[in-house]
Parts: C-alpha cells; sequence; structure tokens
C-alpha cells in the first residue's frame, strides 16, 4: 500500500484521483461539521483533526479504498452495529468511494470521539 504524505488536508486531497477526493471531501466536510471547533492538522501522514490538543480522527485513501481512522477502538466497538456494512479493523473504517459514509454516521462517531476525549 502506497502512502501519500500529506503536508496539508488539500495537498494530500489533490493527489487523489477524482472519485476517491470527493468521497473524502463528503467526509471532510462532516467532521467539521460535527466537530466545528476542530482544527485541521495532518497526523501519520494523513488529514487529521484536533480538538483542545487531543487528536481526535483522521483519514486517507489507498489504491483500493477510503478510510476512517477515529483513531480509537473503543469508538469502533461502541458503534459495531452502525458499522455492520463496513469493513472495520480496530481502528480503521474502509469503504469505498461511491460509496461514502453517510454524515450522519460520521457526525455519531465524532461525537463519540469528542465525548471518549473530554472523558
Amino acid at each position: 500500500m502506497q502512502r501519500l504524505k500529506a503536508t496539508s488536508t488539500d495537498a494530500y486531497l489533490a493527489k487523489l484521483p477524482a472519485n476517491q477526493r470527493a468521497a473524502l471531501e463528503k467526509l471532510r466536510k462532516a467532521i467539521k461539521a460535527a466537530a466545528p471547533k476542530a482544527e485541521e492538522t495532518v497526523s501519520y501522514g494523513l488529514p487529521a483533526f484536533r480538538l483542545n490538543g487531543r487528536r481526535l480522527v483522521c483519514f486517507g485513501a489507498t489504491k483500493t479504498h477510503c478510510a476512517f481512522y477515529p483513531m480509537s477502538s473503543e469508538t469502533i466497538a461502541t458503534h459495531k452495529k452502525d458499522l455492520a456494512g463496513y469493513d472495520t479493523s480496530t481502528g480503521t473504517i474502509r469503504f469505498q468511494p461511491d460509496a461514502p459514509l453517510p454524515a450522519a454516521l460520521v457526525k455519531k462517531l465524532v461525537k463519540s470521539r469528542i465525548a471518549e476525549n473530554a472523558g
């Protein structure tokens, strides 16, 4: 798997094929809506968001899929039923560009991460 190195979210997205860029732009917009005070940054070479100085979530793409990283196995386990139709692992939710994560699900996951970081 070749990973693009991000210097900024815009630079990362600019290097992607149009379908992946569109899916990740939709994801980015949903994250911003769920956490309007979060700042965009780069973490682990991927576009990411931080809130109150703590890592919140990040996202990226590979040749075969897009991915949302809640940076928490707890969040994925808590929302296992909501994620039933997606390929998940400990800290990753994979999806195809033509079937992006619904904004309502992203909001639920981001809000869960905010609560987890606060607790």
